[in-house]
């Protein structure tokens, strides 16, 4: 089966959580005997990456046209350079997912969360968003979420049903630790915070309400993100020493982090299943997260959850806890991803769906 994978930034994942659910998929795909090509904004130095084909198109470096404008020249390459099947990410990309069907291409799209809720954007970009949820729900033969409740969302008020895959991780704690050393960081002794630096993921919130607590321990700040540096600026302007802001890392250094971290805070407040979040799960990590409807979903009963203005009384309560009490959440946590979230069955399910797309 030659699959086609459109609308991410592109593999080797140096960004976020698309293009890890890309370089993931895409290459246990290829292990399966499938042909993978995947449309790249971020040019890598060889043609192949782990068997997957991987074609670089132009694009316009805009916080509003970056996405479109390079989805837009990767479905003309698509429709001249046909593919069986093909997956679409985001749903700002779904008015694109109609063209290929033309030429015969069937179409799946995970739409991830609702990102009109972004405070990033602004109203015409919010009603994009809000045009795009409706056109999703026509364009694509299939509409795949990543969490319940934004298969709920589509149903409820479009009346679509869609197909339900997770996003995976991987279980189980790496034993190097390059990157807390490089980092200056104790193993099991940093509070560690992921995500793309933008207001909806709250930084400046975790920042805060960290400061406000009376510990030795450091506090991990990891991530970027290329449209937000005056909140970035905002987040970075403190004088606290035990808080570090090296940038974004990815790769088996970021999974170091995950794996050795004291306690992992999760903030983001909008999207599906935040990838983040699995990942410190599925490495063992006890995690606490902000309480919104699809957090809680991944987590379960194998996290904490805090309201947004209580983070410091709960970072307080890990800080008591008994090292065998915070091993049972860490090992609750991957236990939880390893029942739900493998990188394998989200695979098997992706497969599944694609040949059946194809009849």
């Amino acid at each position: 089966m030659r699959i086609a994978l459109l609308g991410t930034r592109g593999i080797p994942a140096r960004y976020g959580g698309f293009e890890t659910f890309a370089e993931e998929l895409s290459t246990r795909l290829v292990l399966r005997g499938h042909r993978l090509t995947v449309y790249c904004r971020e040019r890598h130095s060889e043609p192949r990456y782990r068997g997957v084909s991987l074609v670089y198109l132009p694009t316009w470096r805009h916080k509003y046209f970056d996405t479109i404008v390079h989805t837009f020249f990767s479905t003309l390459h698509l429709i001249f350079h046909r593919a069986d099947v093909a997956l679409y990410c985001n749903a700002a990309n779904a008015i694109f997912t109609w063209w290929p069907r033309l030429v015969g291409i069937p179409v799946a799209l995970n739409v991830d969360g609702l990102e009109r809720k972004r405070k990033k954007w602004n109203k015409l970009a919010r009603t994009w968003y809000l045009i795009s949820e409706w056109l999703a729900t026509f364009c694509p033969n299939v509409v795949v979420t990543d969490a319940r409740k934004i298969a709920e969302y589509y149903l409820d008020r479009y009346r679509k049903t869609s197909e339900f895959i997770p996003y995976g991780a991987e279980v189980g704690p790496l034993e190097s630790d390059q990157a807390p050393v490089r980092l200056g960081l104790e193993r099991r002794g940093y509070f560690l915070y992921v995500s793309r630096m933008e207001p909806e993921n709250n930084a400046l919130l975790v920042r805060q309400e960290f400061e406000r607590v009376a510990t030795s321990r450091k506090l991990a700040l990891i991530g970027d993100a290329p449209y937000a540096q005056e909140y970035i600026e905002r987040v970075r302007d403190t004088t606290d020493p035990r808080v570090l802001m090296p940038g974004a890392i990815y790769g088996h250094e970021y999974h170091e982090l995950l794996s050795h971290c004291f306690a992992y805070v999760h903030a983001t407040e909008v999207g599906g299943t935040h990838p983040a979040l699995i990942e410190a799960m599925g490495r063992g990590a006890l995690v606490l997260f902000l309480n919104t409807p699809e957090n809680a979903e991944v987590a379960g009963d194998a996290g904490i959850p805090f309201e947004a203005g209580e983070l410091s009384a709960k970072l307080e309560q890990v800080l008591v806890m008994s090292d065998e009490e915070r091993a049972e959440w860490g090992r609750r946590a991957a236990d939880r991803v390893a029942r739900l979230y493998s990188w394998d069955a989200v695979t098997d399910q992706y497969e599944s769906l694609l040949l059946k797309l194809m009849g």
